[in-house]
């Protein structure tokens, strides 16, 4: 029986990977990722559009993309108005969206905070009391809220706007599920130095866990600033009117002034945008680190 010594000089080389695949589906991604961004910006451009151009333009037979000639002056047409004050307005929504922001952070994340980590026969009982307050509409204790809230006569004023929404269910879920997930050999060191719970969570967990707080701020202050119903309700008076509610009386069953409504609502959303743009990359970060765990 004869075998045959294999050809040492002769060198195999690898079979190339196909990439047509990864290249055909990086394209697809890239197709879907310029669509999505598009339609992403679209009301945005529609806004901007209106809010530069005249009535006749706006509601005119014939569409066009770009103002036939830009009106600046629209810009300082939401301020001069003397039937709104719209820059009282903004300011109270910096005020109620800042300070709605910072009490919920603040008393969420402690709430979350022992829900996690101090030891309580009934921190489950109590942790599903508050998964519990996510299941009721927000229509059922409106009318409780109020009467409470008028009760005390905080009607047109920030405690009647800011106070009532200091808790948050939801943020506190996201709290304990993310504090579930942090080192606790941290908190460890930091009790065999004589911190205790409050020293920990103040000195440790909190300038640790920046990025999630980031992500949690930029959410509840998006929300905090869109709030329509309870500022329109508590607001009566024209002095105590957020953004959104001077926005919506803009329009009246008698007048519709589309160039104003569109510039305010401009002026309105930048607030939102430089928020946004300054902690996106916060706001990705912090919700991937919640862990939704149980």
């Amino acid at each position: 029986m004869t075998t045959t010594a294999p050809d040492l000089g002769k060198v195999t080389k690898p079979a190339k990977a196909k990439r047509g695949g990864g290249v055909m589906s990086s394209t697809g991604l890239y197709i879907a990722t310029g669509i999505a961004a598009v339609l992403f910006l679209i009301p945005f451009y529609l806004i901007v559009r209106n809010a530069l151009m005249t009535d006749p333009e706006i509601t005119g037979e014939d569409w066009k993309w770009f103002p036939t000639a830009i009106q600046w002056g629209n810009f300082a047409e939401p301020f001069n108005d003397v039937t709104v004050d719209f820059a009282r307005s903004l300011w109270n929504s910096v005020v109620v969206a800042v300070l709605h922001t910072a009490g919920i952070l603040l008393i969420c994340s402690m709430a979350g905070y022992g829900l996690a980590r101090i030891p309580y026969k009934h921190a489950n009982k109590v942790f599903y009391a508050v998964l519990a307050t996510l299941m009721v509409p927000t229509a059922v204790t409106f009318v409780p809220s109020f009467v409470l809230v008028s009760s005390l006569g905080w009607v047109d004023s920030y405690r009647g706007l800011i106070i009532p929404g200091l808790f948050s269910g939801f943020t506190c879920f996201l709290f304990r599920q993310y504090f579930l997930g942090f080192p606790k050999e941290l908190e460890e060191a930091a009790r065999v130095d004589g911190l205790g719970y409050w020293g920990a969570y103040w000195r440790i967990v909190v300038p640790n866990s920046l990025n999630f707080f980031a992500a949690m701020a930029t959410i509840t202050f998006i929300n905090g600033w869109n709030s329509f119903l309870w500022p329109l309700v508590i607001g009566q008076d024209p002095s105590a009117w957020t953004v959104q509610v001077a926005l919506s009386s803009y329009m009246t069953n008698q007048t519709v002034n589309y160039h104003l409504i569109f510039m305010a609502t401009a002026i309105s959303i930048l607030p939102l945008v430089f928020v946004f743009l300054f902690l996106q990359r916060w706001l990705v970060q912090g919700i991937a680190q919640t862990g939704i765990k149980g």
